[in-house]
């Protein structure tokens, strides 16, 4: 099998519920009118349940974005009507299909995915030049990652028994290095849910 076969049942519209949303959302919205797109088009990789994709719809944006299975373009499709759902990979020549975006991200999907430098690469044809890739994954830090410990709970959070769970577990430092060796520049760096230094996500802003 694949490593895409593979990752289209592993991130396959696992990654995205309300719950996550609520405090993934509004960090997203406020880097979006950092660096808004005067065309408003927005591209997902990854759209999960169609959740974010839905109501960023509400706010105005008109979206694109694609989901591997074809269980999950049918469950965003219905969550969020107004925007243009396909099945499609990570991995594929998207930039040829749908042309660049001033903006493309995705919400808790590289932790998921074997092959992230693929990812990285997509996404950066995506984009026009100065354009904008954000993207938000599980927070991974020393002083978390001891309180983990400290609290038994090391088992819980990196649990082998998670079928299509995470797989790559990111810190700063490593997200910052694949996004660099993909050609992206201005990396910067915030923090979502929780408070730092035990946020439970972080998002890397980066720019073509």
């Amino acid at each position: 099998m694949s490593a895409n076969t593979v990752d289209a049942a592993v991130y396959g519209h696992c990654h995205e519920t309300p719950a996550s949303e609520g405090y993934l959302y509004p960090e997203l919205l406020r880097l979006l009118a950092a660096s808004p797109p005067t065309d408003k088009r927005l591209f997902e990789i990854g759209v999960g349940s169609g959740f974010t994709a839905r109501d960023l719809c509400k706010q105005g944006f008109e979206v694109a974005g694609i989901e591997p299975s074809a269980d999950g373009v049918a469950l965003a499709r219905q969550n969020a009507p107004d925007a243009l759902i396909e099945a499609g990979s990570a991995y594929d020549d998207l930039a040829s299909k749908y042309g660049r975006f001033q903006t493309v991200f995705a919400l808790e999907v590289i932790e998921h995915l074997y092959s992230p430098r693929l990812f990285a690469k997509s996404a950066f044809d995506l984009l026009e030049d100065g354009g904008h890739l954000i993207v938000s994954t599980p927070f991974h830090g020393y002083f978390k990652n001891l309180m983990l410990a400290a609290t038994g709970k090391l088992d819980d959070h990196f649990t082998a028994l998670w079928d299509h769970g995470h797989i790559k577990f990111w810190s700063r430092k490593t997200l910052g290095a694949l996004l660099e060796e993909a050609g992206f520049r201005n990396i910067q760096f915030s923090y979502a849910g929780r408070f730092y230094p035990i946020s439970r996500s972080f998002f890397a802003c980066a720019q073509r």
